[in-house]
């Protein structure tokens, strides 16, 4: 009798995405007995929700059960129809995987939002004091080779503190709630949206349903957005979603470009509405050369890599190998995408 079949599609061009060998060499270890492992060997590209699916991919999944890649492209979901289980993405959206194929196959799908969860709200909270702090200021100050100690000093009082400042959290999935849970460790007063409020969220959070978005902006002075890309989030913050938080508040944006009117955020820095943004993501990346937020004084550009970290790959092992032995044993999976709601 053939072995049961689990691929890896993990060859990703960048480096730190790369599946390790220590990674393989774990699934192999704590494979289910009957099964055995099978390395896609050819390139993928990691960016963005992942676009897995090569033509040796599709090849080696015809009657595999098991498939783990960038995504979950229609070709793989066609060569392993009626035998495909299960489908896990090693990144943490999934809007570009889903279809009509996908919906169709019965297959369960799951992503890796909390493997990212951490490093990603480490710098959230880091580009959060990196304005509240005035380090971008201490930066420009030495760059320019000044003692920039005059502007610092001076009134109004330029640098802030966290304890205390009040703070929307918009999606309360696991990156979200990292953030929440850091920030409100700091001392802050923080609001989560979300579109099931009645899921909760951290100790010390307020939640709230996604109809009450605008209520909760009301004087907000942080903005972090960590909501998935679904037909209810895309332009979800526009120019009167931002008109409504506290003058000068600093906006920090982790999860697709699409959530955020990019030009409504621009007309915000120019106003003054908003002090200060923070973006890890961006409607089209990479970022054109000669965009605006590439010269903007008030912006921190992160090019959508702040989920790296040394540790990814064992948080991915751990998260595979419990779904692997949950799917064997019949148990509902982690993760699991409910593709109706698109995250």
């Amino acid at each position: 009798m053939s072995a049961r079949r689990l691929v890896v599609d993990l060859a990703a061009t960048r480096p730190v995405w790369r599946a390790p060998a220590a990674f393989i060499a774990g699934l192999r270890e704590g494979a289910p007995a009957g099964w055995e492992v099978v390395e896609v060997a050819a390139p993928v590209n990691s960016d963005g929700d992942g676009s897995s699916g090569s033509a040796e991919a599709v090849a080696v999944c015809r009657g595999a059960e098991v498939y783990i890649g960038y995504g979950l492209p229609p070709a793989v979901v066609e060569a392993a129809r009626g035998t495909l289980r299960w489908a896990h993405s090693a990144a943490a959206g999934v809007s570009a995987s889903l279809g009509d194929a996908l919906g169709s196959s019965g297959v369960i799908f799951t992503n890796s939002a909390g493997v990212h969860a951490e490093p990603m709200a480490e710098w959230a909270v880091g580009a959060v004091l990196h304005f509240f702090r005035g380090i971008d200021r201490q930066v420009r100050a030495q760059a320019a080779g000044l003692w920039g100690k005059d502007e610092l000093t001076a009134l109004p009082v330029v640098m802030r503190e966290v304890a205390g400042a009040r703070v929307v959290v918009y999606g309360l999935g696991g990156i979200g709630a990292a953030v929440a849970r850091r920030l409100v460790a700091l001392g802050a007063a923080v609001r989560g949206v979300r579109r099931r409020p009645e899921r909760g969220g951290p100790p010390g959070v307020e939640v709230l349903g996604s109809d009450r978005l605008a209520a909760a902006l009301e004087g907000a002075e942080v903005l972090v957005v960590a909501a998935p890309l679904t037909a209810g989030t895309r332009g979800a913050l526009g120019a009167a979603e931002l008109a409504r938080l506290a003058p000068g508040a600093v906006v920090v944006h982790l999860s697709r470009g699409k959530v955020l009117d990019e030009e409504a955020l621009l007309a915000a820095l120019a106003a003054g509405r908003v002090g200060a943004a923070a973006l890890d993501v961006f409607a089209q990346e990479p970022l054109p050369a000669g965009h605006p937020f590439w010269a903007h004084p008030s912006v921190l550009i992160c090019p959508h890599a702040s989920a790296v970290t040394p540790r990814v790959w064992e948080r991915q092992l751990a998260l595979v190998l419990d779904n692997w032995a949950r799917l064997v044993a019949g148990r509902e999976l982690r993760n699991r995408v409910d593709l109706v709601a698109g995250y």
